[in-house]
């Protein structure tokens, strides 16, 4: 891809890619050198250790039982009230047992209070029996454009962004925001196609990402210090140092932070165990699928910007499945935790795990190869979904399961 051919942000200049590999940066009162140079490191490239909030073996605390919620009858076709009359107008007073179903539901929009718009619901003449087939999207950071010529592609959405894919599944692995030029954009599409995905009887989710984590961070807590065994930190200064673009912070809203604290952390789809990070961090949240995206969400409520840090430190992590001897093992532990037969991760770019970047011979002109899909390794049990987009790679979008 071309610089002239960046995607540009509003009120930007052409997007610059920014390097990601010395990924997750934290500001420190001392200064603490990266790391060897040339090498590939074992770990995320953090700027030092930080301190568990909870200390090592510590139980986390339990999230409160979630009551059992009550069944909701079959609901009437738009427009009409369960008596089967017009439903109720704008304004007027809803009928006590009236409940709108996900078609009634506005998409909101960026244009400010009241900007809503209606999701428009075609019925199909003959609806495909069982789920559609199922898609995954490695991180965009901000790369709207280059999602949009993905998606089209594999004719998820048409020529006017719109979804296309009836009752096709669509997860995205995280990371919306940052490095790219139009954040913002992306978030704004991705909750636009969940409801019009539910509409037409498939569905559009995502997953939340270290950079999901970063961003309610830095809009939340600031300039507050938070805990780190590397100095003082902040997540202001670290979302900045980590791509934040100034243009996603002024066009962030209450909406967008709400639906990223909303993420799931970790999904079971298909025998595919799918998860932002390629990092074992998520045994620390609970022993089933259910417990970590529960004690994630409890945690995020407290509003605390040091247990906010302390999450967004551990999914930073990365390269638990890359080694030949101890990553299969390592992937075989979450599989055997929370059920599937491959783990799909995005978070690490493909040309890290690859060893094409940080070279022994130093020579850094050269570039990583081009990457044209998904990397399956540790044994064939994970596969890699980030392609690098901010390294002039791709944005992977990947019908699973593979014909591997």
């Amino acid at each position: 891809m071309v610089e002239g051919s960046m995607t540009q942000g509003a009120g930007q200049g052409p997007a610059m890619r920014t390097e990601t590999l010395r990924d997750f940066r934290v500001p420190v009162t001392e200064p603490v050198p990266y790391g060897v140079p040339g090498a590939l490191p074992e770990e995320a490239p953090v700027y030092g250790e930080y301190p568990a909030y909870y200390g090592e073996g510590a139980p986390v605390p339990p999230h409160p039982p979630v009551p059992p919620q009550p069944s909701v009858p079959p609901q009437p076709p738009m427009g009409q009230d369960p008596a089967g009359g017009p439903a109720p107008a704008d304004g007027d007073d809803l009928d006590e047992g009236y409940t709108p179903t996900h078609r009634d539901l506005p998409i909101i929009g960026r244009g400010g209070p009241g900007d809503t718009v209606q999701v428009q619901y075609v019925p199909q003449e003959s609806p495909a029996a069982g789920p559609g087939p199922l898609y995954v999207v490695g991180d965009v950071h901000g790369y709207l454009d280059e999602l949009v010529h993905e998606l089209q592609a594999q004719g998820l959405i048409d020529a006017d962004r719109r979804w296309s894919a009836g009752n096709a599944r669509l997860w995205f692995l995280g990371d919306f925001t940052d490095r790219g030029p139009d954040g913002i954009g992306v978030i704004d599409l991705v909750m636009r196609l969940s409801a019009e995905a539910a509409a037409a009887g498939g569905y559009c989710k995502a997953l939340m990402g270290n950079h999901e984590l970063l961003l309610i961070g830095a809009k939340r807590f600031g300039d507050t210090p938070v805990a780190s065994g590397a100095g003082t930190a902040t997540f202001q200064a670290a979302w900045l140092l980590n791509g934040g673009q100034r243009t996603d912070m002024e066009r962030l809203e209450d909406v967008h932070l709400q639906w990223m604290q909303r993420l799931d952390a970790a999904v079971l789809e298909d025998g595919h165990l799918l998860l932002h990070s390629d990092t074992t961090a998520y045994l620390d949240y609970g022993d089933s699928i259910e417990d970590v995206n529960d004690t994630i969400h409890e945690l995020l409520n407290r509003n605390d910007a040091d247990i906010t840090w302390d999450l967004f430190r551990k999914f930073t992590k990365r390269f638990a499945f890359r080694d030949e001897e101890t990553g299969p093992q390592a992937v075989r532990e979450l599989l055997d935790t929370y059920g599937g037969g491959r783990v799909v991760h995005g978070h690490s770019p493909i040309p890290y795990l690859l060893g094409e970047v940080g070279t022994e011979d130093g020579d850094e002109s050269r570039g990583p190869e081009a990457v044209n899909g998904p990397h399956v390794y540790a044994e064939g049990l994970a596969i890699a979904m980030d392609g690098g987009v901010t390294m002039a790679g791709k944005l992977l979008v990947v019908q699973l399961p593979l014909n591997d």
